[in-house]
């Protein structure tokens, strides 16, 4: 077997293929501003980095962060330790985040899947020696906090601890959030990959051609409604016979939720989610009240609009997604897409083309559609040190060049947000969204 680990990087025949469809060569994800490959001697030694910086900052302040915040200049000592842990989370976010686009790129790659479970392990093994830092921090009395918080320094971090401290309520013993943190990587986690990965390996036998995930969704799109029917029918008969794993993955999640909510003490299956968008359960209740009321002036009168466009009585589940009868079918290429986009940005704000631009230039974007690749789309932060990556799955249509242009404002948010610092850069879907 081989050494190296290199990222995914389509073939001549591959790009051909694209060129031959009008859709253009489709730029692939150069990853090397994180690591050259997973085996580089850069990934063993920021681990052991890592695992010696976060056994030394156990050492140094475990059982300590009450007293240090209540102690004289405790705000600029707390200051210190937050940023030094600040550090240690940098550096651990850019191992997880290389090996989860490399993930990401091709999951049912044997290769690729051990350096991402290998490293999630690391990770989470090494983290264990800062899990206590946020349960402290939560310790310290309000008044004590304030107080340290009028230096400079620590106030800075403010909104870090605001948020932080929402699940004080809800935070249980050292004991049970570390038995919680170690089981993550057998459990939720471990759960989540097995459907991705099952996901990414499913074929669906359309018109006598097998296709993955997104080549089959994409025909959902299509103008012919016995192409969108066949696709439909295509996906239906696959998920259908993978039902079993998919029930036994949905209700294994669902009861390890409960489990988790039930001993923290939450109200309700939401809360958890509330907390981490920042939102109060009042405003999503009224948001969903009004969409749902909302349905039969909006959604109702559009699809009986639809079925009308289309001559059609009924509109089956595989006509949802038709184009309407006026629409240009035509492929838009990745050249006119990435035109079309910064073009949009340079109107709104010329700083906004700018940094989107780099996404283009830099080998900040993957875009090909291939069999083991993440479905869908996002945008990835990775760490401030770094930079964001985008992955699309881009076939040429309208759709694609909207969702290129929605991941590419995540992008550029997370660009502009990365100067706060790994603590501070995050924002909940609520705002990001």
């Amino acid at each position: 077997m081989p050494r190296t680990f290199p990222s995914f990087h389509p073939d001549d025949a591959a790009l051909r293929a694209d060129e031959a469809t009008g859709l253009g060569a489709l730029p692939v994800w150069d990853l090397a501003d994180l690591y050259s490959a997973p085996d580089a001697p850069e990934v063993k030694a920021d681990i052991a980095l890592a695992a010696s910086a976060a056994a030394d900052f156990n050492k140094r302040y475990k059982g300590q962060v009450g007293i240090v915040a209540g102690a004289a200049g405790g705000g600029a000592e707390l200051a210190r330790a937050i940023g030094a842990y600040e550090k240690i989370e940098d550096r651990l976010g850019r191992l997880i985040s290389y090996a989860g686009l490399l993930y990401a790129q091709d999951n049912t790659n044997p290769a690729h899947a051990k350096f991402y479970g290998d490293i999630q392990e690391r990770v989470t093994s090494i983290s264990t020696d800062l899990l206590f830092f946020a349960l402290e921090l939560n310790r310290i009395e309000d008044a004590t906090l304030d107080a340290a918080l009028k230096d400079p320094a620590l106030a800075r971090y403010a909104p870090w601890l605001r948020d932080l401290r929402a699940m004080r309520p809800y935070q249980l013993s050292d004991e049970l959030e570390t038995l919680l943190h170690e089981k993550s990587v057998t459990g939720h986690a471990a759960w989540n990959r097995l459907f991705d990965e099952t996901m990414a390996r499913l074929t669906f036998d359309v018109g006598g051609k097998p296709l993955a995930l997104e080549a089959a969704l994409h025909r959902l799109s299509e103008k012919d409604r016995t192409k969108r029917q066949e696709a439909a029918h295509a996906l239906a008969k696959t998920f259908r016979a993978n039902l079993p794993l998919f029930t036994l993955v949905t209700n294994t999640l669902a009861k390890d939720k409960e489990i988790e909510d039930r001993v923290r003490g939450f109200e309700d299956i939401a809360q958890s989610r509330h907390i981490a968008n920042r939102v109060e359960p009042e405003v999503v209740a009224a948001l969903a009240d009004a969409v749902q009321r909302s349905y039969p002036g909006l959604s109702h009168r559009y699809y009986a609009m639809k079925a009308k466009w289309l001559g059609l009585e009924r509109l089956e589940y595989w006509d949802r997604n038709a184009p309407l009868p006026q629409s240009d079918d035509a492929l838009i290429s990745w050249g006119q897409a990435r035109d079309t986009v910064l073009d949009a940005y340079r109107g709104f704000a010329p700083e906004m083309a700018d940094i989107a631009s780099r996404f283009f230039e830099k080998g900040w974007i993957d875009a090909p559609t291939h069999p083991g690749k993440a479905s869908g789309a996002f945008a990835h932060p990775t760490v401030p040190s770094a930079h964001p990556y985008v992955l699309v799955n881009y076939q040429g249509k309208t759709r694609d060049v909207m969702t290129l242009a929605h991941e590419l404002g995540h992008g550029v948010h997370q660009v502009l947000a990365a100067k706060q610092g790994p603590l501070m850069a995050d924002t909940p879907l609520t705002l990001a969204e």
